[in-house]
């Protein structure tokens, strides 16, 4: 029997895939035309949907942020110069790394905790997240007096700046974004340290020692120099992932005989499922990401199909997994699902891929986390109180580079000091993560957008910004009793 060229196989299934895919995804003429979502803007408003993708034409145009300074010119965004421009499939790469990174190993533990509710958070949470992901880039755009859109913010501290202030709208934000950014830094050397220790529950070395070695892996991280490093690396923790999901729901799928269908509750805790809450809702947070990388596309045109089908995969996949896993091993789930592994072996080859997969998922928060130090410190005098970290001819000085060390010396030092992992994820999650999701987009859009936008769209966006404070509030006081009763143990020294 024959067997066709697999180039020719390939081919042909690329050309499957391609004639599925929306063509706003697969049509990258450099006379496109882009079109942007309304976003309940009132009928009588201009369309602008004949704008080219050509500034050179006049009718689209990217201008400096408000403040902005030469780094941001050309719409560049948080983190990334307009020089180095990635493709829409470079950035759902790094979309798909914040919202399907490390913390899919808890989702089963959100669903012991949370039952179908939990299920139906992780999809309801994703629809919410991708809305006010998009009208958040939408309130980085103006339109003037001929009827062009124009990119006059280029960051979501600009976007506050505009809303709160200059000064307090650039202090809360630049903190709740850093605190986020962080913690998530953080959180992946806790993880690091928990799978290793799991991998080697009777090796003499302990959970603090295996966090300190990762941190040794993480230092190269201080000499990223911009977007499109970080997205090759958020390409392989993709691909890490794919792996992850192979092996784990292969397993799963193997059990299902012993399936425990009546263990997944119609009933909600509320004790502990805000904890599941705001795990969800940290999860799917990228909304930090969204401006930087919608501002470095060589096509924006995109960003709305990439967004939409980055939280489509996100929704659908972190539902099954999180059902399958608990149907699994139901009341036994632990905070990392790798835990429940049967075998010390399969546990080990599971636990060094994501280990891996952490140390990749590392660089896209610690790197947006380095921008956001460097834009309100670092750009040199008058503007900031320190000079700049780069030289004339785009080196990093010696100084910066000890600066950038020094971060991830100190998440991991922190990582050392915080021994619950899911606990603190839905703590997180539930104060920066309700914020920054939830209520600032939405409440962002109602003030820069507000006399343009029908009732529906208002009456939405006030949905949200309450969905946001209830998920907030609930979630901080239940997920701080845990902690509180958690550290009554004593730190792990």
């Amino acid at each position: 029997m024959a067997v066709p060229p697999i180039g020719a196989s390939l081919g042909a299934a690329w050309t499957s895939v391609r004639s599925a895919l929306p063509d706003s995804c697969l049509n990258s003429q450099p006379d496109e035309q882009l079109h942007f979502a309304k976003f309940g803007r009132k009928p009588n408003d201009t369309e602008l949907s004949t704008l080219q993708n050509n500034g050179a034409e006049g009718n689209f145009q990217r201008v400096d942020s408000i403040g902005g300074d030469d780094e941001s010119c050309g719409g560049g965004g948080e983190f990334g110069s307009s020089r180095h421009k990635i493709s829409e499939w470079q950035a759902g790469w790094n979309v798909t790394n914040a919202i399907q990174g490390m913390f899919v190993v808890s989702l089963p533990y959100a669903v012991l905790h949370g039952g179908y509710w939990a299920i139906t958070a992780m999809i309801g949470v994703a629809y919410i997240c991708c809305y006010t992901g998009k009208i958040l880039v939408d309130c980085l755009y103006v339109t003037n007096e001929e009827g062009q859109l124009v990119r006059v913010r280029d960051t979501y501290v600009s976007i506050a700046e505009e809303c709160f202030g200059r000064r307090v709208g650039a202090r809360i934000v630049n903190t709740a974004q850093m605190i986020e950014l962080l913690m998530t830094c953080i959180l992946y050397v806790v993880l690091c340290g928990d799978l290793m220790v799991g991998t080697f529950p009777d090796g003499a070395i302990d959970t603090r020692s295996w966090m300190m070695i990762c941190g040794i892996l993480l230092l190269p991280c201080s000499f990223l120099k911009n977007l499109h490093h970080v997205s090759t690396l958020s390409f392989w923790c993709t691909m890490a992932h794919v792996v992850i999901n192979v092996m784990i729901m292969g397993y799963c799928l193997l059990q299902a005989a012993t399936w425990g269908w009546s263990e997944v509750s119609l009933r909600i805790n509320i004790f502990t499922f805000p904890i599941s809450l705001g795990i969800i809702v940290f999860s799917y947070t990228s909304q930090i990401f969204l401006p930087a990388l919608e501002g470095n596309m060589s096509d924006p045109s995109k960003f709305h199909c990439m967004l939409n089908w980055s939280h489509i995969a996100a929704a659908v996949f972190k539902s099954l997994f999180g059902y399958v896993g608990f149907l699994t091993w139901h009341a036994e789930t632990e905070e990392v699902i790798t835990n429940n592994l049967p075998t010390q072996g399969f546990k080990g080859v599971v636990n060094f891929i994501l280990v891996a997969k952490a140390l990749l998922s590392y660089p896209l928060p610690y790197y947006a986390a380095l921008d956001l130090l460097e834009r309100a410190f670092f750009k040199g005098r008058p503007d900031t109180t320190f000079p700049r970290m780069w030289s004339l001819d785009g080196e990093l000085k010696v100084w910066g580079l000890a600066l950038r060390v020094a971060l991830v010396v100190f998440t991991v030092v922190m990582a050392i000091s915080i021994p619950h992992f899911a606990i603190l994820m839905g703590f997180i999650g539930s104060f920066t993560g309700t914020m920054l999701s939830f209520i600032w987009p939405c409440y962002f859009h109602l003030k820069l957008k507000g006399p343009t936008l029908d009732w529906g769209t208002v009456a939405y966006d006030c949905f949200v910004i309450f969905l946001g404070v209830l998920f907030g509030v609930i979630g901080i006081y239940y997920s701080f009793r845990a902690l509180v009763k958690e550290f009554q143990i004593g730190l792990p020294f």
